[in-house]
């Protein structure tokens, strides 16, 4: 979500987005949110890092969490990024605390360029 006055509102940034009716606790939270970012960053190295991988690397790494209340509500979010070029992740749990084994918890997008993925991502509430 993009504020008025915000510096960094023009960087590159990754969006990661869990899923809302896991109700995850705020622990498996950012590590599901870890593993999207990790995952999109391996994939940002893979061949030629692209210029929004390397503007994303070089103003800090930003990411943004936040909340889509169903995976079907996600699935449609990583169709509409698909769609727009922009490299997706899903996260699925190994099931050793919360959640049972396979259980798709969290999306990455990006990172690219917030008029690239503010339209997909804008309308979530944050975290």
């Amino acid at each position: 979500m993009r504020r008025e006055g915000d510096p960094g509102a023009k960087d590159p940034k990754m969006v990661l987005v869990l899923r809302g009716e896991l109700r995850l606790t705020a622990g498996k939270a950012a590590v599901q949110a870890a593993h999207a970012a990790v995952m999109l960053a391996e994939k940002g190295w893979t061949g030629k890092p692209s210029a929004e991988f390397r503007q994303w690397q070089a103003t800090g790494g930003r990411k943004i969490a936040v909340v889509a209340e169903t995976l079907e509500e996600m699935r449609a979010l990583a169709r509409s990024a698909r769609g727009r070029g922009l490299p997706t992740v899903f996260v699925e749990d190994a099931g050793f605390t919360e959640v049972a084994p396979g259980t798709v918890t969290c999306l990455g997008i990006g990172p690219s360029w917030p008029g690239d993925v503010d339209p997909v991502t804008g309308q979530l509430p944050l975290l």
